[in-house]
């Protein structure tokens, strides 16, 4: 008969997060203390991952070697269930590990640059794979068998993915990441040496206590829906929904840690965003060509963009952006009548110019673009391009010359 003696004690959530959020402080150091409250969370949530949706992507990443980004990853390696360390898969072997028999491993990418970095070949699968699996109903589908008798089956692709490298990742998987910007550390920061024949051990004590909170709390967490901080939306929120929920269960000063943490990486994550090529065009359209012109002919808009000194439009693919490279670019995106955005005759008195037209790019500029700078009602209107008796600029007289207002970003004027 099993007396009381030898029932295990419940485990505190709250004390345990804290536990192993020490544990990384003792190796690691991170460049906030929002990071630290993140990676913990995530260490938790990967024993979990049957109570989810999607299993955010874990990514730390530096500039510089020596960084820490690869002991980061090693701590995290020993609080995390079934880890699988790697430095290079193939996407058949990593769908055949999900779907071992074990159960869904948690994989650890080390220097993921060499996988998508500049230098790396094409591994659009990998990425495919990493994509994917960050939803519960990711799948990727093979043929299976010899010659004729393939079949097709499907192999799950959902596990928890935890990454280092230099430089950045793909688009795509950046999104689905909580983003770990790691620094050297600084001559006044010290960490104690990892050994792994000594400090291992330890790691796998706090991974086992989490597995069993985990297995405590998991009905509780599988019917969570924790209330995400005001502008959490979309992605963000699917990247953080588990995390949060995490911390609810633990609860103490988690779940208010959590939140705080959620806005501030979320807020760098946008920071941080290099907008695509298509919408930095766009908003150097409408900030600083356009400037409130209702109609724009492409020679103008093309010398206005050459123009831009902190602008890439001077070396696209090697050369400068021409007019058939400005057709493509906006093509992809559509009018509010759904149409794609393409060149049109602008009439003048002297002829009919290819050009856009404002009312072409306005949806274009409200679903991609941040919100445009602040400017009081004088500058605005001072920012408009001014055509004597009331042209716009399209209507210019044959010959009028265009010149460029001091500094790069200021709007067309006519000089006459």
């Amino acid at each position: 008969m099993t007396g009381p003696e030898n029932i295990p004690a419940a485990v505190d959530g709250a004390v345990l997060l804290n536990e192993v959020e020490a544990f990384h402080r003792r190796f690691n150091v991170f460049p906030t203390e929002a990071a630290y409250v993140a990676v913990t969370l995530w260490d938790a949530h990967a024993h979990l991952l049957d109570c989810f949706d999607s299993t955010p992507r874990l990514a730390f990443l530096s500039p510089e070697p020596g960084s820490g980004k690869s002991r980061a990853l090693e701590i995290v390696e020993t609080l995390v269930p079934r880890a699988e360390a790697t430095v290079n898969a193939s996407p058949n072997a990593l769908f055949r590990l999900v779907e071992a028999a074990e159960g869904r491993p948690t994989l650890l990418f080390d220097e993921i640059d060499t996988v998508f970095g500049p230098k790396a070949g094409d591994n659009e699968p990998v990425r495919g794979f990493l994509n994917s699996g960050y939803r519960r109903i990711g799948t990727m589908l093979r043929c299976v068998g010899d010659g004729a008798n393939q079949s097709v089956q499907r192999f799950s692709s959902f596990c928890a993915v935890a990454m280092a490298g230099l430089g950045s990742l793909p688009d795509t998987i950046l999104t689905r990441s909580v983003i770990i910007r790691m620094r050297k550390r600084a001559p006044n920061e010290h960490v104690e040496p990892y050994r792994l024949r000594l400090n291992e051990k330890e790691g796998h004590i706090l991974r086992d206590q989490l597995a069993r909170w985990a297995d405590s709390v998991r009905d509780q967490v599988a019917d969570s829906w924790p209330e995400l901080p005001e502008g959490v939306t979309d992605r963000p929120a699917d990247v953080w929904e588990p995390l949060l929920a995490v911390a609810e269960a633990a609860g103490g000063d988690w779940p208010r840690r959590a939140r705080a943490a959620c806005l501030e990486l979320v807020n760098a994550a946008h920071d941080n965003d290099e907008a695509s090529l298509g919408i930095r065009l766009l908003t150097d359209l409408r900030d600083k060509v356009f400037c409130g012109a209702d109609r724009m002919p492409t020679a103008v808009i093309l010398e206005m963009l050459l123009a831009l000194d902190d602008a890439p439009w001077a070396d696209v693919d090697d050369k400068p952006l021409n007019s058939r490279m400005l057709s493509k670019l906006l093509g992809q995106y559509v009018t509010p009548a759904n149409k794609p955005i393409k060149p049109r005759g602008i009439r003048t008195p002297s002829g009919t110019p290819k050009g856009y037209y404002a009312d072409d790019l306005s949806d274009a500029w409200t679903r991609y673009c941040p919100p445009p700078p602040q400017e009081s009602a004088t500058s605005a209107t001072s920012a408009t391009p001014q055509i004597s008796g009331g042209e716009s600029v399209a209507d210019a007289p044959h010959g009028t010359r265009h010149s460029l207002t001091e500094g790069a970003t200021a709007p067309l004027r006519i000089v006459g």
